[in-house]
């Protein structure tokens, strides 16, 4: 098996090329006006110091567990950016003390029970792609110890039931292998976070996973049919049904739960048949309110094209889409029953009457989506973490933060939310940033805009920065009436200014409540959401 990066995103051998690293100190020294560009040499997993383990499992349960120097360093942190600058610096004080690799729902079970009354904290663990401090394992020391609690091993379609289109799928199994299962029955699950290469069903459920599909279907929630979650009180299953308007729905209590309640370790899901049919074009506006008035008008005409994104000018140019002066609306519809081309000309229609530009789409192909201005922006979508790290590494801040909003604030939101941000970048730091908005989803109430920005700092002081840019993200999103997060979840980095403020101070009270009776001592992801009764927890954002 290859070796994941411990210090950053993907496998230990996947670098980027001296011309690429070259050409990032160049783009970093032209856009802050530097003299020279230092990296930080990726560190060695032998030359970091890690505190020793404070807890030892009981002789039944000892073939779970790993106190390996590697296991230890890869399950510290997620794939945030703090997360990859503190492993890049070699900050690791507070790696779990041990990490449970258990191979059924009884082991898993086994394990909280021994958690449960030992006082040892339980961090649920699916690929640890979370950049939002959705798996960090420093809790603080209210704990006599902590756990990172591994799916791995969980990792198997049960049974596919073809008739109903759903299929029968434990946890731990990670995005292509789900895939590559499915498409031996000619199914898809249709579900492709950015994520996806090293991230696990049971960790999209958890966290309320949005897909790269921009319409209808845009959510882990339209997908799940039912599901198991072990909990420290026992076994929380709900009914296999195709909907039911039975009281408040157990499935949708755990969706999104991300760890606090207990561990999802399998699930029933929703499929659709592999579609064959393609058709996509990209459309160039010149003016953003007209770029926006097609997008909604598209997302309200029940077309439901599978990517529907629109790129500002800037975002275009960085992501070699354009050549930044046109905002793009890339557009691209399929199907497992019938060709998309009139779907694909209506779009256009619309997209005509509110002055978009585009070429005749060419002819079907299979891999249409992947060429032109769509492909590269898939392209560049694709090697966006691996980019981020190499910033990392210069000490220079790369990041992103998405929110969503109703359509009749849009225009006003968006550009508001660039100008904050700008000036606070610019106060932090000193130096000016572009912030720039891709629409990632549209629906017919509303979009979720997705900003990308760039910020001056060093090795010493990025970790800090980041801080201070992320709680003000937080605010601005918060106190202007959108989320604090669309499809990111929460985990520990979306509550100060955020969530915590976003939240209705009863549905809190509920969470508190809830969790109180599923995890009676506190023990699932401290933390995370909400913080558990009578508890003090560590969160280093605060």
């Amino acid at each position: 098996m290859k070796e994941r990066k411990f210090w950053g995103w993907g496998y230990a051998d996947e670098l980027l090329t001296d011309n690429e690293e070259n050409n990032i100190d160049k783009r970093i020294a032209d856009t802050f006006q530097l003299d020279s560009v230092n990296r930080i040499k990726i560190p060695k997993a032998e030359e970091i110091e890690l505190p020793l383990s404070r807890i030892e499992p009981p002789d039944s349960l000892k073939k779970f567990f790993s106190e390996e120097r590697l296991d230890r360093l890869n399950h510290t942190y997620g794939k945030s950016f703090p997360d990859s600058a503190r492993s890049i610096l070699g900050l690791f004080p507070a790696p779990p003390d041990l990490i449970a690799y258990p191979d059924t729902e009884n082991d898993i079970s086994d394990i909280l029970d021994w958690a449960s009354s030992n006082d040892i904290a339980v961090i649920p663990y699916g690929g640890g792609s979370s950049v939002c401090g959705g798996v960090e394992t420093d809790v603080g020391g209210d704990y006599k110890g902590v756990i990172s609690l591994d799916m791995k091993n969980l990792n198997k379609i049960i049974e596919i039931d073809r008739e109903s289109r759903t299929a029968l799928i434990q946890g731990g199994i990670l995005g292509p292998d789900l895939e590559s299962q499915l498409k031996t029955h000619n199914l898809t699950m249709r579900h492709y976070p950015q994520s996806f290469e090293f991230s696990t069903l049971g960790g999209w459920i958890a966290t309320r996973s949005g897909g790269h599909y921009a319409t209808l279907y845009t959510h882990i929630d339209d997908f799940v049919e039912s599901l198991n979650m072990i909990t420290p009180s026992g076994l929380f299953e709900t009914r296999r049904l195709p909907g039911s308007g039975a009281g408040p729905s157990p499935d949708r209590f755990a969706i999104g739960s991300e760890g606090i309640m207990g561990i999802i370790t399998e699930a029933s899901m929703r499929l659709q048949d592999r579609p064959i049919y393609r058709s996509s074009a990209t459309v160039e506006f010149e003016s953003y309110q007209d770029a926006l008035n097609a997008l909604r008008q598209i997302s309200q005409s029940a077309l439901f094209p599978s990517n529907c994104r629109l790129l500002d000018s800037n975002e275009a140019l960085l992501n070699g889409a354009g050549d930044g002066t046109m905002h793009l609306l890339i557009l691209s519809f399929e199907s497992a029953d019938h060709d998309k081309t009139l779907a694909l000309q209506r779009a256009l229609e619309i997209s005509l009457d509110n002055k978009g530009l585009y070429e005749p789409p060419k002819e079907h192909s299979e891999d249409s989506h992947r060429s032109g201005s769509s492909g590269n922006w898939r392209n560049s979508f694709i090697k966006a973490p691996y980019l981020r790290e190499s910033f990392t590494r210069r000490g220079i801040i790369q990041d992103t933060f998405e929110t969503s909003i109703t359509w009749d604030r849009s225009l006003d939101f968006i550009e508001d939310i660039k100008i904050k941000t700008s000036k606070v970048i610019q106060k932090i730091t000193g130096k000016q940033s572009l912030i720039t908005c891709r629409i990632t989803h549209s629906y017919p109430d509303g979009l979720a805009p997705y900003f990308t920005f760039g910020a001056y700092a060093t090795p010493e002081t990025m970790i800090e920065v980041w801080k201070d840019i992320k709680l003000a993200t937080n605010e601005i999103c918060n106190s202007m009436g959108g989320t604090v997060t669309h499809h990111h979840a929460v985990g520990r980095d979306h509550r100060p200014n955020g969530y915590d403020k976003q939240r209705p101070d009863l549905f809190n009270k509920v969470l508190i409540s809830a969790k109180s009776t599923l995890d009676p001592k506190g023990i699932m992801n401290p933390g995370v959401l909400i913080d558990p009764e009578g508890r003090s927890i560590q969160n280093w954002m605060t």
